[in-house]
């Protein structure tokens, strides 16, 4: 019924849409009822002063014109800074102090401007950190390559290690990317199966092992799972893809000679008998993530301020999409021990 009504509405004519001035069509707004009232008033009684009618209409025009600049202005304000947005100025914002449509309109596009300004801030964050994590290993490879042209270093297996490892940095890289279009995208389809927690967490550790050691971080790895033959139900790929991001985020703000230690757990049924899936715990020694800061860690961009380790911020945003296309949780556990824990909790 209601969009009837709005469709009979929107069907009627707009005579006064060729008025540029707002104030202007509600003074014609005025007048036109004024003058309506005044024309049934003198089809019913006969006669009207019109002294006093020339004199309404001016006062009603008047004092439409002396209120209704405070209705226009925050529609002024807002044109002003739609202009400066479409320059790149998001810093505008606009008095919202009414409590009517146009008050609510001006909160709205405050919140809109506040939105624009920080996506714009993302992006310009991740030209910048993309710019980073693209040039140092192209630029660690180009050395490499320039020496085994020039005979300054020979082809033997360390000097082709530290390029391979250049090149894997490159394509994790690419792949944080695409895995960032797929988030914008919409929900990528998972193929689950049975998996085994103590291989997969090894697995993960060995390849998170070697590539500490390319980038020089003496940090060592220990896998805890208990049972030994514990199983979870999940995607293998995109398990791994968690499992290392968090391992490189741990090796990144742990200390040189500092452990990493990856605990996997039977999660127990909140209903009681048996368990309800698995329980994966990343624990790095490093200063920890203030609590404070703890709500921002999975955000896009976020590279905390813990330790200066590069990367794009988008390794646990990535880890959290995966996470809750499986439909668990990550989050980051307080539990008075030093350094950080984050634990990811995957249904059965």
């Amino acid at each position: 019924m209601t969009g009837r009504i709005e469709c009979l509405f929107s069907a009627l004519p707009r005579p006064l849409d060729p008025f540029r001035s707002i104030k202007l069509k509600i003074g014609i707004l005025v007048v036109a009822s004024i003058a309506a009232a005044i024309a049934y008033f003198w089809f019913q009684i006969g006669w009207w002063p019109p002294g006093t009618t020339i004199a309404s209409f001016v006062i009603a025009l008047s004092v439409t014109q002396v209120l209704a600049h405070g209705m226009t202005s925050p529609l002024r304000e807002m044109t002003a800074a739609a202009r400066a947005m479409a320059r790149g100025d998001y810093t505008r914002r606009v008095r919202a102090s009414s409590r009517d449509e146009v008050g609510d309109l001006a909160r709205a596009f405050n919140q809109m401007a506040a939105d624009l300004a920080a996506a714009d801030q993302q992006r310009r964050e991740l030209i910048a950190n993309v710019s980073h994590e693209l040039r140092t290993p192209i630029t660690a490879l180009r050395g490499v390559l320039e020496n085994l042209v020039d005979g300054v270093a020979a082809p033997d297996p360390q000097t082709l290690q530290t390029a391979l490892h250049q090149t894997e940095r490159l394509g994790r890289l690419i792949t944080e990317l695409l895995d960032l279009s797929r988030i914008d995208a919409g929900v990528v389809p998972l193929d689950r199966e049975y998996l085994s927690l103590s291989d997969l967490l090894s697995e993960v550790v060995a390849e998170a092992g070697v590539a500490a050691e390319a980038a020089g971080r003496g940090v060592r790895f220990v896998v805890d799972v208990a049972p030994r033959d514990s199983t979870g139900y999940a995607d293998r790929e995109r398990l791994h893809q968690v499992v290392m991001n968090l391992l490189d985020n741990a090796a990144r703000h742990s200390p040189s000679d500092g452990t990493v230690v990856v605990t996997g757990r039977l999660a127990p049924n909140p209903e009681g008998g048996g368990t309800s899936g698995v329980v994966i715990e990343v624990a790095d020694a490093g200063p920890g993530i203030p609590p404070d800061e703890r709500h921002q860690v999975f955000e896009r961009f976020t590279r905390g301020k813990r330790a200066s380790g590069g990367g794009t911020g988008l390794g646990l945003a990535i880890a959290q999409w995966v996470v809750e296309l499986h439909g668990g949780s990550i989050s980051v556990v307080d539990d008075g021990r030093p350094g950080c824990r984050i634990r990811v909790v995957l249904p059965g």
